[in-house]
This record gives structure tokens, C-alpha cells and sequence, in this order.
């Protein structure tokens, strides 16, 4: 995978076009033995073409709108765009009007000339991080297409076609673990900003208090690019990478991100610690307690499900029988929740974040295994139980850097070849831009060596 640099420097150098750039993804999107067919739900060839001619145009007459104009990325199907209709994944709203403004952190992108190739798969109203869409079909994790593993999700399509070369990076939301989880299961890395970082004014909400917008991309400089110019920092150029010597890297003592960790993950996760050690990262115990009371906080549905259930119930009175029955099982918990188990989870988390952040302050960043387990058979979660199960288990450890509101990342961490494990780094609550200069750092250590 080239990155977003290395793309703008070739770029910039005449080395290649933002034509060129564009075919080459759009004939990997069209390739029949490829998953374009299932990573899209909708591809805008022609706009594409268009905007990267006019970049080109700009790039000869000096007036490229930014160093990364022309190159080409992909939007999730929840980010409205002008003229286009919102599925957000589902056929419950294929009858819906287009919108009629771009979602601004879209349109950001936009302006800095990144050349958008269409619009990617999710999981229906991105309530799920398995990544399976029965509507739409569900694209295939890189590793073992053979026998056809989850990618991931809620962001399966922006992963798979980030991980498959169908653009430089994917725009996702990160609602318990919607950029992350579908980054590791696909190799590539994933960020998740703090919530307020990047507007979330056109983006189909699953909870408005747990969203956050988040590119996929092929590193944590990727990453950082996207994000900033989301963000609306006038420098995208990413932070310089931390320096590994003595950073201060936080190990939870508690059991509650390490249970049921698949040996795969073990292992992967027990090399890349040496890795970063070798390199002079010092790896410190840190007493989490309090994530331990998060399942307890979360009893009575959680934001998720009493947000959802607020949005849809009237789409779900008029077109119940359009939802998968699994989503619309996790929407409707939210219908038995009160005003007071509201209030009591605000409470709750308020508390929960409180006593987490003196915690927490003295490291550069917590680090933890991104999931439990490696990319799982979709034939493994053919039943709701199955599912049920694999899905908490998935977002287990993702979920605790929303309901913290913190900035995250997931960096690839296992050997080429074998099945995919993600490393996850967690920051504290604004630090996006010092946790991805961290992340710089530990990406360079883990594809370095022992």
C-alpha cells in the first residue's frame, strides 16, 4: 500500500497523475475477482474522473488546492453528500431524498482536493462491529478469502478498500470501535479522534454521544493527515514521529481488556511489546479499576441503544420488516430504557472518566490488543448467539476509548501472513495530535524487528 505522502510527493514530483492515480483504484474497485463489488455501495467513477482532471489542471498552473490534491479516497455510506441519498447501509432509506449539503467533514477533504471514489459498505446503521450487511453483502477480511472472514465493522467497506488498494484511505465513524475493530481485521491502521474533534453535522448518527468521525488508511502519518484536515488544522503535514526512547507506555493490570484473548493475539501482541521495548519504550503497569465498572454502567442498554431507539422508532413503525433482525434487536433494547437509566449513565460515565484521567496522565499512551480475536468465519456467525457473542467480544476493548472520550489507534502488529492482530493505543481526551505522533513511533518499532 503507497501512502498518502508517498503519493503526494510523486505527485508533486511528475512522477505519476491524479488521472492515473484514480484509474488504478477504480480498476482495482471494477476488478470482478476483487471485492469492489461488495467493499462499494455506490461508485462515482465519472465525478471522480472529473475532480481529477481539475486537480491536475491546478497541479500544472501551480494552483493545487493543498499537496494531497488529486489523490483518491473513499466516504462511508453514512456521510451525506449533495445530491446523493444517505443509506447509511440499510434499504430502509433507499426511498429517502438525496442530501442536499456535504457532510463538512467531507467537504473539508474535498477542498483540500482529495478526489472521492464513492461510497463504502457498512453495517446496517453501523450498529455492529462483525462488519456483515445481509442487504448489501458483506466484503471479505484480505486474510483467508478462501474460506471468507469478517472485515470488520462498522467501516467493512472503507477497511477492505483501503487494505485492497481502492484508494488511500477511507473515511469511517467510531462509535465503539467502528474504525478500529474493521483496521485490524484488515491490516491497516485505523484512528478514532476525540468526539468533538471532527464535525459531525451530516453523518448518520448511531449515538450522538459516542460518535466520532475517523480515517482508515495505510499508517498512523495517513492517519494524521486525513484527520487534520477533517479536523480543519491548517497543516496537515503529520506530527514528527515521538522518540521511543524512555516513552511511557501504560499496561492495564486489570483483566477486563486481556480476558479471552485468542492465542494468535497473544502472541502477536507479546512480540510487538518486545519490539517496542528493544526500541526503549518503557512498558508500565496502570491500575484501571474503574473500566471494570463499565459493563455495569452500561446494564440498562447504553447510549447506543437508547440514542438509536430515539432516531428510528418511527422508520422502524413504518418499515420494520426492511432491518436486519440482529440491528434492529440492539435498536429496540433501547426502547425499554427511562429517562432515569439515562441520566444515571451520564452520571456513571462522568464518574467513571473522572477517576480515570489522574490515572492515565502520567503515560504517553495505554496500550492494549486492539480485539480479542483474529478475523472470524462469517459461516461462525450465522446464529444470533454466535453473533451476539463475537460482536460484545469485539468491541470490548475499543468501546472503553468512546466511553472515555478518548482518541485512539489501531497499528497492524502481526507477521506478514498470518492472521491479522491490531495494537491499540489509547490517548487522553483532546491529545489526538500527541497520540498519533506516538503512534508514528510504534509503527516504525513494530516494522523494524525484534
Amino acid at each position: 500500500m503507497m501512502t498518502i505522502d508517498a503519493a503526494a510527493r510523486a505527485l508533486a514530483d511528475g512522477g505519476t497523475t491524479a488521472a492515473q492515480l484514480v484509474e488504478e483504484a477504480l480498476g482495482r474497485i471494477a476488478d470482478p475477482a476483487g471485492e469492489g463489488a461488495r467493499a462499494f455501495v455506490e461508485v462515482q467513477a465519472e465525478a471522480a474522473r472529473a475532480a481529477a482532471g481539475a486537480m491536475d489542471s491546478l497541479r500544472r498552473a501551480g494552483r493545487a488546492p493543498s499537496p494531497y490534491a488529486g489523490i483518491p479516497i473513499s466516504i462511508k455510506d453514512l456521510f451525506d453528500q449533495a445530491g446523493a441519498v444517505t443509506r447509511a447501509g440499510s434499504v430502509a432509506l433507499r426511498d429517502a431524498p438525496p442530501a442536499t449539503a456535504t457532510a463538512p467533514a467531507i467537504a473539508r477533504l474535498e477542498r483540500a482536493g482529495f478526489v472521492v471514489l464513492g461510497r463504502t459498505n457498512m453495517v446496517e446503521f453501523a450498529f455492529s462491529g462483525t462488519g456483515l450487511n445481509p442487504h448489501l453483502g458483506t466484503p471479505l477480511s484480505p486474510y483467508d478469502r478462501a474460506t471468507g472472514r469478517a472485515p470488520g465493522g462498522s467501516s467493512s467497506g472503507a477497511a477492505v478498500a483501503v487494505a485492497d488498494g481502492m484508494g488511500f484511505g477511507g473515511i469511517g465513524s467510531d462509535t465503539g470501535g467502528s474504525c478500529r475493530v474493521p483496521a485490524a481485521f484488515c491490516g491497516i491502521a485505523g484512528f478514532k479522534p476525540t468526539a468533538r474533534r471532527v464535525p459531525l453535522a451530516g453523518a448518520f448518527p448511531l449515538s450522538t454521544t459516542l460518535d466520532s468521525i475517523g480515517p482508515l488508511a495505510p499508517s498512523a502519518a495517513c492517519c494524521a493527515i486525513l484527520d487534520a484536515v477533517m479536523a480543519g488544522e491548517e497543516d496537515a503535514a503529520p506530527p514528527p514521529a515521538a522518540s521511543l526512547d524512555g516513552l511511557r507506555l501504560g499496561l492495564p493490570s486489570s483483566t477486563a481488556l486481556f480476558d479471552g484473548l485468542a492465542p494468535a493475539v497473544i502472541a502477536a501482541f507479546e512480540l510487538a511489546l518486545r519490539r517496542l521495548e528493544a526500541a526503549g519504550a518503557r512498558l508500565m503497569d496502570v491500575a484501571l479499576p474503574e473500566l471494570a465498572e463499565i459493563p455495569a454502567a452500561n446494564a440498562t442498554g447504553g447510549f447506543a441503544a437508547a440514542e438509536s431507539w430515539a432516531l428510528h422508532r418511527d422508520l422502524i413503525a413504518r418499515a420494520r420488516d426492511l432491518y436486519d433482525p440482529l440491528i434492529l434487536a440492539r435498536i429496540e433494547r433501547g426502547a425499554g430504557m427511562t429517562a432515569a437509566d439515562l441520566i444515571a449513565l451520564g452520571a456513571a460515565r462522568a464518574s467513571i472518566i473522572a477517576a480515570t484521567a489522574p490515572r492515565t496522565a502520567p503515560f504517553d499512551a495505554i496500550v492494549a490488543p486492539t480485539c480479542p480475536l483474529t478475523p472470524p468465519a462469517i459461516a461462525e456467525l450465522a446464529t444470533a448467539e454466535s453473533f451476539n457473542r463475537i460482536n460484545l467480544l469485539l468491541l470490548r476493548n475499543t468501546a472503553v476509548g468512546n466511553f472515555l472520550d478518548r482518541c485512539s489507534i489501531s497499528l497492524p502488529c502481526h507477521t506478514p501472513g498470518e492472521a491479522p492482530v491490531g495494537l491499540m493505543l489509547m490517548g487522553e481526551n483532546g491529545g489526538d495530535r500527541r497520540l498519533l505522533a506516538v503512534a508514528r513511533a510504534v509503527e516504525g518499532a513494530l516494522a523494524g524487528g525484534e
